[in-house]
């Protein structure tokens, strides 16, 4: 059962503390690709959906998406790869999107500051 909901800001919070907490975070990926769509508040930017569990990234594997499976990928190389990478292709990312797809779209380096941060 997801514990996400239709409050975005309440996702976010939760995000954060999982991803502490674990030390993972979840994307979907095929083979070489992962999920990465366009933007729902952006002109011409997309998003790499990211969750804080297994679980609810399982639960997106539907329709287009039907063929990915939730990859783990750990907190450290997240923060010393992925984030600057993200950044350096001006992809946002989205965490813990409901099962609506809705959630926050945000600048890389902003959810590694708050997953960083020690009052998150």
């Amino acid at each position: 059962m997801s514990k996400l909901t239709d409050n975005l800001d309440a996702n976010f919070q939760l995000f954060i503390e999982e991803v502490r907490e674990s030390g993972q975070v979840w994307g979907l990926r095929y083979g070489e690709d992962w999920v990465v769509c366009r933007s729902a508040e952006f002109e011409d930017a997309d998003v790499m959906p990211l969750w804080s569990a297994e679980g609810d990234a399982r639960l997106h594997c539907v329709d287009e998406w039907a063929d990915y499976e939730p990859e783990v990928i750990e907190l450290e190389e997240f923060l010393d790869i992925w984030i600057n990478d993200l950044d350096d292709d001006d992809v946002l990312v989205g965490p813990n999107w409901n099962a609506d797809l809705e959630g926050q779209e945000l600048e890389p380096i902003e959810l590694a500051k708050a997953l960083v941060e020690l009052d998150a």
